[in-house]
Parts: structure tokens; C-alpha cells; sequence
């Protein structure tokens, strides 16, 4: 069966002050201890199954959660907030995005945030997620495979592209250009190895509770009396414990 790639990025506004942090915390979008990140900006590229380009998309959003583009995102991005005034709102772009999509679609993207954030992003404007194309690739993670990065260790997209030879012709930080470095690193590494995965948005890890671990405080102070070779009064014992704790509160640390 016939499958076409859209490899795509994102670009966010978030506002940073620890008040909106905490009274603009959005319905779906996100628990009361983390904003949303609001795209302002969708790019993609999309390739058919031999990774011919056959079109693309760059489009940008006019905000509804934060209607300032953040000064750190316009350094970074280049995007005003006078830029985003004349542009649609999220639904209609969104519905540009899913129009380039079929059936048969794999999404390609660099690094789990932009799958995740589209999502949620998706569910505090009340959208239909169920048009979504459910199986994608993190080339991120291939990349890092592929250049031999110990586990854990991911590699910049900027990075990536100057490994392996493609030619910067475009700034980054652009949803856009990104998209188009995404796809032609795509093209790069792309082997029968690299399969899509099927995304659930609904997936929560259960986490594992460590059992708690408390120190031996006698045998800490026998060591003590071992090193010294003599026994700790009351007062170097309680000393030593009192350092013990100061210690893991970790805010002596350089």
C-alpha cells in the first residue's frame, strides 16, 4: 500500500511570567504546573513514498492564548506580534495541516514536543483529533542512533544537518526551513530500519515508586570513629548529622 511522509515543525509562544503561569493554565491544554506552549507557527513538507517532495506548507497563527509574541520567541524565531495580526487562528490553519494528510500518512517529525504539543494544542481549541494520522517517526531519535549517541543523548537538528553534508540555505528557527532540513536529513538516512510508531495522546507512562532509602546513621558514625580512630563526642555526632541533611537539601552545590 501506498503511504506519503509529511514531515513538518512547529514554532511556540509561551508567556513566561510565573502569574500567567498560573491563571492562563487552559482548560485542555495543560495541568495547572506547566502553561501551553501556543504554536504561532506550522511548516511541513510533504513526500511521496520514494521522497519526492510534493508540496509544502508555511503557515503562521494568530494567537488566542497569548495575544503578545513573547520577546525571547521574537529573538529567537524573528516573529512579532504585529507579524501574526493579519494571519488565521489556530482552527483554520490546523485545518490546512490535516488537508494535506490521507489515510495513508506517516508523520515525521524531530523530536516527541512537536507531536505532543500539536496535540494539545488540538484539545484546548476543541478540534477533532480523530483526522490525525496516528503513525509517525521521530527521526530524532534515528539520528541519534545512526551517529552512535549513548542512549538518552539527542542530537540538534542544526547538528544533524551540517553531519551529514546538507547545505544551510536556510536559517533555523523557522517552522518552515525546519521542516525542510527534517525532510532532507529524511532522505539522508532513510532505510527498511525505520519504522513508524503508533502515537496514543491519551498514553501516560505509570511510573515505578522507588523505595524510599533511609542511611544507617550508627554506621555512619562508626565510620567516622573508624577514620579519626577514637569515638565522636555528642556533639561531632550531631554535627555530622546535621551536615548529613544540609547536604541533601543540595543547595550548597556549585
Amino acid at each position: 500500500m501506498d503511504f506519503n511522509f509529511i514531515v513538518y515543525d512547529l514554532e511556540f509562544n509561551q508567556d513566561f511570567s510565573p502569574k500567567e503561569a498560573k491563571t492562563k493554565t487552559t482548560k485542555s491544554c495543560g495541568s495547572a504546573a506547566r502553561t501551553c506552549f501556543e504554536i504561532i507557527q506550522i511548516g511541513a513538507v510533504k513526500l511521496d513514498q520514494a521522497l519526492n517532495a510534493i508540496t509544502t506548507l508555511d503557515r503562521y497563527v494568530k494567537p488566542s492564548i497569548y495575544p503578545e509574541v513573547s520577546p525571547f520567541i521574537t529573538e529567537l524565531t524573528g516573529i512579532t506580534t504585529e507579524r501574526l495580526s493579519q494571519e488565521a487562528f489556530f482552527p483554520e490553519v490546523y485545518q490546512a495541516f490535516i488537508d494535506l494528510t490521507s489515510e495513508n500518512t506517516v508523520l515525521c517529525v524531530w523530536g516527541m514536543s512537536d507531536l505532543k504539543e500539536l496535540y494539545r494544542n488540538i484539545a484546548f481549541h476543541g478540534l477533532d483529533r480523530s483526522v490525525m494520522p496516528r503513525n509517525y517517526i521521530n527521526l530524532q531519535a534515528y539520528v541519534s542512533k545512526h551517529f552512535g549517541l549513548m542512549q538518552g543523548r539527542s542530537m540538534k537538528l542544526k547538528s544533524a544537518a551540517e553531519l551529514l553534508e546538507i547545505p544551510l540555505i536556510h536559517p533555523f528557527h523557522n517552522a518552515c526551513y525546519d521542516a525542510y532540513y527534517t525532510a532532507e536529513i529524511l532522505k539522508k538516512i532513510y532505510n527498511t530500519s525505520i519504522q513508524s510508531t503508533v502515537y496514543d495522546p491519551d498514553f501516560k507512562p505509570v511510573r515505578q515508586r522507588q523505595a524510599r532509602r533511609t542511611v544507617n546513621f550508627k554506621e555512619l558514625i562508626a565510620q567516622f570513629e573508624k577514620m579519626y580512630q577514637r569515638n565522636m563526642t555528642e556533639e561531632e555526632q550531631q554535627m555530622i548529622l546535621l551536615a548529613y541533611k544540609m547536604g541533601k537539601t543540595r543547595q550548597f552545590l556549585k
